[in-house]
């Protein structure tokens, strides 16, 4: 079994910063890509960011590019996502999902490719 945590969601003002993190622990191979979807109230889940095994593959949706980025800590299984310039339409509770993989440039937009998902952490950005 695989443990998937987020923290760092809150109230943020708009154009302000939040980083969110996400920590896999468990039966989980450290060859994994990791992916960060939010699902606002009455909307469906989106995608947001998703990184490589490696660390060296980034991919964002057009919504966030410029404003959010992913990283890792590849030591502590850590996924961040640094996002700047927050918007009222970025309010949503933000999910990290892990996946196992062979492929250290591989990364996955689409939330069907991933095995284990966390509970989620609310962002709230105030006009």
């Amino acid at each position: 079994q695989v443990q998937v945590v987020e923290s760092g969601g809150g109230l943020v003002q708009a154009g302000g910063s939040l980083r969110l993190s996400c920590a896999a622990s468990g039966r989980t191979s450290s060859n994994v890509a990791m992916g960060w979807f939010r699902q606002g109230s009455g909307k469906e889940r989106e995608f947001v960011a998703a990184i490589s095994w490696s660390g060296g593959s980034t991919y964002y949706a057009d919504s966030v590019k410029g404003r959010f980025t992913i990283s890792r800590d590849n030591a502590k299984n850590t996924v961040f996502l640094r996002m700047n310039e927050l918007k009222p339409e970025d309010t949503a509770n933000y999910y990290c999902a892990v996946r196992s993989t062979t492929c250290r440039s591989c990364y996955y937009p689409e939330g069907r490719n991933y095995d284990y998902w966390g509970q989620g952490t609310q962002v709230t950005v105030s006009s």
